[in-house]
């Protein structure tokens, strides 16, 4: 039973966003940046953002050739454009809010692997530059061909790298502490290990169901559960998507640094100082792997550790240290749903992916339409 002070002070707010993640704090900053005098409140069920933001490979990227060349085959290249402008706004704001050095960030560039079969992509490399380069104001692909020996992947599955100068990588568990250190200062409430089981809303605010005693109320409220969220809006066009994570113990000499695709995206890689993360496989089944449950799969486990034997260090010695995995949402369409779903609640989900990229941005734009309301 809640005391006569706890009922007093502790359950109003005029801005109220569930999910503790990328996207939920860096609305609630957003906020706090533009109307200091307003009342936020983050909910979080999870001790730690549950789940992609702090489940994620550390990737500061925006889409490899490949991954471009399949939206370009669904999309409009004014909506590419769009997406990958939306992708790089939000990783510049990241690290303008943050700090580079705070959150480990090293432009080291990205490089995606092609096999012979994938060659032809190289002979739309220019329709893909000329489409970005109002964004970035040069080349963003080039061939790096040279490098499949240096850096001693397989040459015989890889015929052709192509490299992105403009990737980078971040340590993802520093990005989350600066993040929420930083919503700290400002003096935004968060409450961690909260489930919330429903949301009701009134024609002047919501009221945010915890159980039957505690129940919070808010003027506005912000949905940024992302994968989560059909819990509570059962009708979102949104469906999660498992992504399995692991890194190895540290490999003596390794002789890569940098950020790392192949199979549109599919599977990634990077260093972590003289780890290597390596996450992927989801295309293995994708219907399997439409899940909100935290397993790891041994089919895709084998796939990584035949690939980091076979492909990414052939002929070296290498032990998995750990492993993971983390919830993202995909719907038919890449973009995000940012959007005012009824007069007092707002949605920022469906990062694809792509949460490191476009949390900050979509968090921006989130704040925008609440305070406008």
């Amino acid at each position: 039973m809640l005391s006569f002070w706890e009922k007093d002070h502790f359950l109003d707010y005029d801005h109220v966003i569930i999910g503790g993640g990328i996207v939920g704090l860096s609305t609630a900053v957003s906020i706090k940046e533009k109307a200091p005098q307003k009342k936020v409140l983050v909910l979080e069920r999870g001790v730690f953002p549950t789940g992609a933001s702090t489940k994620n490979a550390g990737f500061s990227c925006f889409g490899s050739l490949t991954e471009l060349l399949s939206d370009l085959a669904a999309m409009s290249s004014d909506e590419v454009l769009k997406l990958v402008e939306w992708r790089w706004k939000g990783l510049q704001l990241l690290r303008k809010r943050l700090g580079e050095s705070q959150i480990d960030y090293h432009q080291y560039g990205g490089y995606e692997l092609l096999t012979q079969e994938q060659s032809s992509a190289l002979d739309q490399m220019n329709r893909v530059n000329d489409l970005l380069r109002p964004l970035f104001r040069k080349n963003v692909y080039s061939i790096a061909d040279d490098k499949i020996k240096v850096f001693g992947f397989n040459n015989n599955s890889v015929a052709h790298m192509v490299f992105n100068p403009f990737e980078g990588q971040i340590h993802t568990g520093k990005m989350m502490k600066t993040l929420q250190h930083l919503a700290t200062s400002l003096k935004i409430e968060v409450l961690t290990g909260v489930l919330v089981e429903s949301i009701e809303e009134y024609h002047d605010g919501v009221k945010v169901i915890i159980d039957d005693d505690l129940k919070f109320n808010t003027r506005n409220l912000a949905l940024c559960t992302n994968a989560f969220s059909k819990k509570l809006i059962p009708e979102l066009p949104l469906e999660p998507g498992r992504g399995t994570v692991l890194i190895t113990e540290p490999i003596p000499g390794l002789p890569f640094k940098g950020t790392f695709h192949y199979d549109e995206g599919y599977y990634y890689f990077r260093n972590y100082e003289d780890h290597i993360i390596f996450g992927g496989g989801r295309n293995l089944d994708i219907e399997a792997e439409r899940t909100t449950d935290f397993a790891i799969r041994e089919q895709i486990m084998k796939k990584l550790q035949y690939d980091l034997k076979h492909l990414i260090l052939p002929d070296r010695k290498f032990k998995i240290a750990h492993s993971w995995v983390g919830i993202m949402a995909f719907g038919d369409t890449k973009q995000p749903i940012l959007s005012k779903h009824s007069h007092r609640i707002f949605l920022g989900l469906r990062l694809g992916g792509m949460g490191v990229a476009i949390g900050s941005q979509l968090g921006l734009e989130l704040s925008d339409m609440m305070l406008a309301d």
